[in-house]
């Protein structure tokens, strides 16, 4: 085989070779997460909370399998924060996987960072949360990964979707008696939990005088308030 031969049989493999690639990659989507502190009322009780872009939770994130994201978070809070993107496996690229002080440094008030999110196998719902207890309160939300395009589910695809979030709610709990807890070694708990945007109590393990105020309720006043159309 000449050279001008092996030349053209290079030049097509290499041409075939960016084709499939381009197949193959996703598309790329930007996002702009606002971090500022907001009061918000929980069991008749307000606290000032984390909030993404002015709501708890935050937004939705939908992509597809095989996509690129790249979300640049403001920190306009009171404390460092760090995002978790739980479930990416985030190949060669674990700078962005946002676990506090192991990963990268807390994002400080006044500062941002622009996280890069590789989806690769990752297909279904997951989800986005501040990577400590206290600031995950406010900071989290779902991630929509569908399948990839030109792709179909492995079932039947649904009528209609909901997405269901359970979240965590702080009630007098001040980030002063928290960061008194760390220092302590002693564990930071939670008191309620919100399911379907519903309050119910999960568990009241929490130490009055450690933690502040329990955020519980009768069952019975929990029960009436579910139940109340008026």
């Amino acid at each position: 085989m000449n050279l001008k031969k092996k030349e053209s049989l290079f030049l097509g493999s290499l041409f075939l070779a960016v084709q499939c690639l381009c197949m193959v990659k996703g598309d790329v989507h930007f996002y702009d997460f606002v971090l500022t502190e907001e009061n918000f009322t929980r069991l008749c009780s307000t606290e000032t909370m984390l909030a993404v872009n002015g709501s708890i939770p935050g937004p939705v994130i939908r992509v597809h399998k095989g996509d690129t994201m790249y979300v640049n978070v403001h920190n306009q809070g009171n404390y460092g924060v760090t995002i978790h993107w739980h479930g990416v496996k985030q190949p060669r690229n674990p700078w962005s996987d946002g676990t506090n002080y192991i990963t990268q440094c807390p994002i400080e008030p006044g500062s941002n960072f622009t996280y890069e999110v590789i989806l690769s196998t990752e297909e279904g719902t997951l989800w986005w949360h501040a990577h400590s207890d206290w600031t995950r309160v406010g900071v989290h939300g779902a991630i929509v990964i569908l399948p990839a395009i030109g792709s179909t589910y492995p079932f039947p695809k649904p009528d209609d979707e909901e997405i269901i979030i359970l979240a965590y709610i702080y009630c007098n709990v001040k980030m002063a008696t928290q960061t008194e807890d760390l220092k302590a070694l002693v564990a930071v708990s939670e008191g309620m939990v919100v399911i379907l945007a519903r309050l119910g109590p999960l568990v009241a393990t929490l130490s009055t005088s450690k933690q502040g105020e329990i955020c519980n309720h009768p069952l019975e006043e929990v029960t009436r308030f579910l139940t109340n159309d008026e």
